[in-house]
């Protein structure tokens, strides 16, 4: 269940007309009033005379306003709030309806009841799944209510009683998540053909143009390349306050184009929040060697992503809740980067994300300097082919990201943070469908390989395999990745490590119990720590006389500049 409590109004009358009206698009159904303050409230729904009936409601509703001088008065005295069940609920009663909205303007200090001072207010039905209540804000007695922070104890009342009606238990809000677009902003959006709001729409391609930037010039450069319009708001010494962005078709009725503030879009949106971001690489050079290529940008990633895990798992709160934030910058810049194949899941992955990158745990910049810089690989590694060693390359990185964010879900489930929480589980399920396009081809190029690997290098590897985790190697061994996992210690072997060593290092990073197939996670490790190419067909087949080799990888370096260990 779902209160949300608007900014207060000043005409009582006409919220009502809108509330008993037909709405934005033809959607309001038989309206009519289901409670109110004395229960004797006139209904424009259930009379023939709906404009004398609906001024005698607004009237009724306004008298302790009207009652009081006029220099008293408050200014915006309407107070409104919609009540909404879970999609999925049941169709509940005007009874039942009418109870919600006795407790919900009671839980507010709207009418909190026994003999309290209260509010005149009206709750009005016009759809199933939920109601409106208006209400004035005088007191019968002329005093002001005690509706201090009113939508946080409309939150915890629905808490209860959802449990109490048995409907789906939502997630707290901990004022953190960004604004939801109005319904005449999908009512606007559906008239004119578009998948999304026009806030909405904002708020990605502002989240994409922050990815891996690393100065205001840089940012508003790419706002500009997206297409939108831009305003900068300054203040008179000339120092940028903000900023506001529009689509160039987004218009209003007179014709102008709709400008959103950054804070408006999102809390950490705003030029201050985003200014964060930058403060702590003012100081130095936060610009590596460029990525040859969208390849060596996803190894880079895939890299970052793997230490940022750890510190999200055993950092301090201020620090995990940085890398969290650049995270999204991650998913972001991929969603912007990825091929046709990969590219609606990972922006959806991005999308559901972007409500776990913030909470009440401050973010302390600078920590995350190694994902924010990644992300500007993706950026300028430019778009990746879907097949080859970016197409490769993009599995590994999902592979990663997908591990991040599991990470990000476990933290943020041990602080409570329920929302984020679920937001990062459902980027996981987005990002588990990219890997499984991703990885298509790759894996069965390794699996090709492994199938045809000697019988006593296919038993050598398995030996490895049982040295190194006996407690997975049947599991493992049960996996149609088995033999992709062969091949790549076989690889690493050639390249002079010991592959058990390498695999108990793969192994203890990092739980793999929330992975599809143990093989395939570890297929991905293991290339990625012994630097080999996330293309195996780039490699030569293993011969049964092929020498083994010793001493150092001999093939250069595709991914990060880490120099693996000798490990034999």
């Amino acid at each position: 269940m779902i209160p949300s409590v608007n900014e207060s109004g000043d005409r009582t009358v006409g919220l009502l007309h809108y509330l008993y009206g037909p709405g934005r698009a033809e959607e309001h159904i038989d309206p009519h009033l289901v409670a109110s303050f004395d229960g004797m409230a006139p209904d424009p729904g259930r009379t023939a005379d709906f404009a004398t009936t609906i001024k005698d409601l607004a009237v009724l509703l306004d008298q302790p306003v009207q009652a009081l001088p006029p220099h008293a008065r408050p200014a915006k005295h309407v107070w409104h709030t919609s009540v909404r069940a879970a999609p999925g609920d049941r169709t509940l009663s005007d009874d039942e309806w009418a109870d919600i909205a006795h407790r919900i303007v009671a839980a507010t200090g709207i009418d909190p009841g026994d003999g309290e001072r209260g509010c005149r207010w009206a709750a009005v039905r016009h759809a199933d799944d939920h109601i409106h209540i208006v209400a004035t804000l005088v007191c019968e007695d002329g005093s002001r209510p005690d509706d201090f922070r009113s939508g946080k104890r409309a939150q915890a009342e629905c808490r209860l009683i959802e449990k109490e009606l048995g409907l789906t238990l939502v997630n707290a809000g901990d004022g953190t998540a960004a604004k939801r677009p109005t319904s005449a902003e999908h009512h606007k959006a559906k008239r004119q053909g578009r998948e999304q709001t026009a806030r909405e729409e904002l708020r990605e391609t502002v989240r994409r143009a922050v990815a891996g930037a690393s100065s205001e010039e840089e940012f508003f450069d790419r706002l500009t390349a997206a297409g939108l319009l831009v305003r900068k708001r300054a203040a008179p010494s000339g120092d940028l306050l903000g900023y506001t962005v529009a689509l160039p078709d987004d218009r209003n009725a007179d014709n102008e184009p709709v400008f959103f503030p950054g804070s408006v879009l999102a809390p950490d949106l705003s030029l201050p929040r985003i200014r964060e971001r930058w403060s702590t690489e003012a100081q130095t050079d936060s610009i590596t060697t460029p990525p040859r290529g969208p390849a060596q940008a996803r190894r880079r990633a895939a890299a970052a992503a793997w230490q940022a895990v750890l510190i999200i798992d055993h950092g301090d709160d201020h620090q995990a809740a940085a890398h969290i934030a650049a995270a999204g910058e991650i998913l972001d810049a991929l969603a912007k980067t990825s091929a046709a194949h990969t590219r609606r899941q990972l922006r959806e992955a991005a999308r559901a994300f972007e409500r776990a990158t913030r909470s009440h745990v401050r973010a302390e910049r600078g920590h995350d300097r190694a994902l924010r810089q990644a992300a500007r690989d993706l950026v300028y590694g430019g778009t990746a082919l879907g097949r080859g060693e970016d197409g490769a390359a993009t599995a590994m990185v999902i592979d990663m990201a997908f591990f991040l964010v599991i990470a990000a879900m476990h933290r943020h489930g041990r602080k409570n943070h329920a929302q984020q929480a679920a937001a990062a589980r459902e980027a996981a399920e987005h990002l588990r469908a990219a890997y499984q396009a991703a990885a298509q081809h790759p894996m069965a190029v390794l699996r090709h390989r492994g199938r045809r690997l000697a019988q006593p290098l296919l038993h050598r590897q398995l030996v490895h395999l049982r040295q190194a985790v006996p407690e997975l190697a049947e599991q493992i061994l049960a996996e149609p990745g088995w033999h992709a996992l062969a091949a790549t210690l076989a690889d690493a072997e050639a390249l002079g490590y010991e592959p058990a060593a390498l695999l108990t290092e793969a192994v203890a990073r990092r739980e793999l119990d929330s992975a599809d197939s143990i093989s395939d996670v570890l297929v991905w490790r293991l290339r990625r720590l012994a630097n080999l190419p996330a293309d195996a067909s780039t490699m030569p087949d293993h011969s049964p006389a092929a020498p083994r080799a010793t001493g150092r990888p001999k093939h250069p370096a595709t991914g990060p500049s880490r120099q693996p260990t000798n490990l034999r």
